[in-house]
């Protein structure tokens, strides 16, 4: 039963990884593709792979290595046309029983205050379980560029034709306008003097 959440799963469990590791080349079939397009909300997504190594470490780590392919099918932003990408990730990650995550994660926010290559947090096991094709997912899906566009494809804006009473003084000259005091007159019948016989 495929999940929304997780339409690419390829589980790995922790105690059956040998000694020396595994390699694992998987690939995602055609109703998996087109639930992970719905989630990313691609148009499509034409081939999905990845070729990972897992190999455990001390303390209960596992650290997988590899690299996710994909060829994607989108929509050019500028044409809106049909286009399609493709997307090579590599994959470096280290996963950790979840009681370790804390003490891991304060020694790499130590490695970040000084002036050394910081390491990426490690990745909780949960259950036991490494499940390959949510990571491989993942990258994938930090992979998309959200704005893509067709190699020549070059924007150009709305050509307006230039409207002289569009300046930022018209508004005020018109306002002067309107506002402006009438001649005024005397009142009929006022002689010259000033006053009324």
């Amino acid at each position: 039963m495929m999940s929304k959440a997780d339409p690419w799963s390829v589980p790995v469990t922790v105690v059956q990884i040998p000694d020396t590791g595994l390699h694992r080349d998987i690939e995602a079939d055609r109703a998996t593709r087109e639930a992970m397009a719905e989630a990313a909300g691609l148009r499509e997504i034409l081939s999905a792979s990845a070729s990972l190594d897992v190999t455990p470490k001390s303390g209960g780590r596992i650290h997988v290595t590899g690299r996710v392919r994909a060829r994607i099918g989108q929509t050019c932003v500028v044409t809106l046309d049909p286009i399609e990408n493709e997307l090579d990730e590599p994959i470096d990650l280290v996963f950790a029983p979840p009681e370790q995550i804390p003490d891991l994660s304060a020694l790499v926010d130590e490695a970040a205050e000084s002036e050394t290559e910081t390491p990426d947090p490690p990745e909780p096991i949960i259950h036991g379980v490494i499940d390959l094709g949510r990571l491989a997912t993942d990258a994938l899906f930090l992979a998309v560029d959200p704005y893509p566009r067709k190699p020549d494809a070059v924007f150009e804006p709305p050509v307006e034709t230039a409207d002289p009473m569009d300046h930022p003084f018209a508004a005020l000259k018109a306002l002067r306008l309107d506002t402006k005091p009438s001649t005024s007159k005397k009142p009929p019948g006022t002689p010259k003097g000033g006053k009324r016989g």
